[in-house]
């Protein structure tokens, strides 16, 4: 272990830029980029064959990997072990606002506006399958609404975005100088030769591929969705135009904040976000329906409790190869999405938990963080369930053919202040996007280089993320939706490389335990 230690610690001090993992994932996302200009069906039908295969194939087995995650994340957190705080420094680096603001935000960013407007209306409208026929009971129906929400973005999506895994990479990181990158996670299975071997070089690549995918997705729908809601509410051309400033001014935005670092640019992005967010939703509890919020939210928690383990494994419409069904459109999609950011996330989260403990960490991500975002889903999603009961076609109009910004600014349309609570959710939209996005860049650029990479290689995976997105908006809306589809099939070795943590972090936690 020893040798292997040192190997590992001199291969996190030496290097500066790993060029050969740098050339693969910027050639990879060149090479995406110009085959959706130059032929966008070709590249349609390319992912929509690793869609199918992904969905079909590796859809249970993520679906069982999530449900592991997270029991095996409470265990850890009963254990002796997880009292023990990691990172090597005494006390915290950030305060528990600071820390909790970054970690909210990084996920939420996703879809912690449009998703939670859009979804649980969405399910409203047309009853998952798992529970069959509630037509005719509008309480049923809005619970299993917010429930099925609440799977997609509660315990289990959190868990895997490093609940075990922020765990090995803090140890092997902090206590035993292994590089914080995604080839450490690997290193349990393969010892030294994921370290300095192809094997790391290949986990690498696909994980910073996956969480590329995964952020220059949102950056691309965000400059569709801005548009949209510029013109409705300003009458500002909906255009390409309009699309393009948007996302410059985000990857302005997002590039800036992660150039200056974690103690500066990130931070204060995640506390203004955490705190517009509470401004606004607290006025959608009090001017929204109230009631029908926090019955809601019970209700929905029971039935998402209750039916825990029947919606986590619901199979029974997995679809055939080459027709994924509900299933793949919606759970299937979600897990590919996260699954995805796990290791990346990991990094960060890792890079931001120093001098917390293992159970600290568990439970804000397994727990706590779940609990906020199922809540936020309840306030906007669920208020828009209540007007469409009131009132129906209020939302479900606008929202037809599953348009989520459309779906949103109904929503905020139809309470008091309608004009400026819409707009203010424009705009903490963009801070959202922006709040991951530039986390991703500061974690892409510290798994290729350090753990303070240069202003450089953050800058470029800012700027790259957003020229990105600009490409494949100009092929039209059809090219994010193809990225989209593509984080699925991206899942699927970044899934393997999450592999390990269900028996290393218990291992580690554990060790901890005796020695503390």
């Amino acid at each position: 272990m020893s040798d292997v230690t040192e190997t590992g610690g001199n291969f996190a001090r030496d290097r500066r830029v790993d060029k050969p993992l740098f050339a693969i994932t910027g050639g990879f996302i060149l090479l995406f980029c110009a085959l959706a200009l130059f032929d966008i069906d070709l590249l349609s039908a390319l992912v929509d064959q690793g869609f199918n295969f992904a969905a079909t194939w590796f859809g249970l087995y993520w679906q069982i990997l999530l449900l592991a995650t997270f029991f095996m994340g409470l265990v850890l957190c009963v254990l002796p072990g997880s009292r023990v705080k990691l990172g090597n420094i005494a006390a915290p680096e950030f305060t528990l606002f600071q820390w909790g603001s970054m970690i909210m935000c990084t996920l939420l960013a996703g879809g912690g506006v449009f998703w939670a407007a859009g979804e649980p209306i969405a399910h409203y409208l047309s009853t998952p399958p798992v529970f069959g026929d509630l037509s005719g009971d509008p309480a049923a129906q809005a619970y299993a609404a917010l429930a099925q929400s609440y799977l997609h973005w509660g315990f289990l999506a959190w868990a895997i975005l490093g609940a075990l895994t922020t765990v090995m990479l803090m140890h092997y990181h902090y206590d035993k100088g292994l590089p914080l990158a995604p080839r450490t996670l690997l290193y349990p299975v393969f010892g030294d030769r994921a370290i300095n071997g192809p094997i790391g070089l290949i986990a690498d690549a696909c994980c910073i591929i996956a969480v590329v995918a995964g952020t220059v997705g949102p950056i691309g729908f965000l400059g569709l969705q801005m548009s949209y809601g510029l013109n409705a509410l300003f009458g500002i051309p909906d255009s390409f135009a309009t699309q393009t400033i948007v996302i410059l001014a985000l990857a302005s935005l997002y590039t800036i904040s992660a150039v200056t670092g974690l103690s500066r640019g990130i931070q204060l992005l995640s506390r203004i976000n955490v705190i517009l967010a509470f401004v606004l939703v607290a006025f959608m509890l009090v001017a929204g329906p109230t009631f029908f919020i926090f019955d809601g939210f019970a209700g929905g928690m029971g039935v998402y409790l209750s039916n825990f383990f029947d919606m986590a494994m619901f199979r029974g419409d997995a679809g055939a190869f080459g027709e994924p069904g509900w299933l793949g459109w919606w759970t299937v999609f979600f897990w590919g999405w996260f699954l995805g950011y796990g290791p990346l996330m990991a990094i960060f989260i890792a890079r931001v938990s120093r001098g917390r403990s293992i159970r600290s960490i568990i439970v804000m991500l397994a727990i706590i963080a779940p609990l906020v975002t199922n809540f936020w889903f309840t306030i906007i999603g669920g208020t828009g369930i209540a007007l469409e009961q009131m009132t129906p076609g209020v939302i479900s109009g606008p929202f037809e053919g599953f348009n989520l910004p459309a779906g949103l600014l109904a929503t905020t349309q139809a309470l008091p202040l309608g004009f400026l609570l819409s707009l203010l959710f424009l705009v903490l939209t963009m801070i959202f996007v922006a709040t991951t996005s530039d986390s991703m860049s500061f974690v892409i650029a510290t798994s290729m280089s350090d753990d303070n990479p240069s202003v450089f290689l953050r800058s470029f995976w800012g700027v790259a993320m957003g020229v990105m997105a600009l490409i494949l908006i100009s092929t039209g809306a059809g090219g994010i939706g193809k990225l989209q589809s593509f984080i699925v099939v991206t899942a699927v070795p970044v899934s393997l490389v999450l592999l390990p943590s269900l028996w290393d972090a218990l291992r580690i936690t554990l060790h901890l335990g005796k020695r503390a």
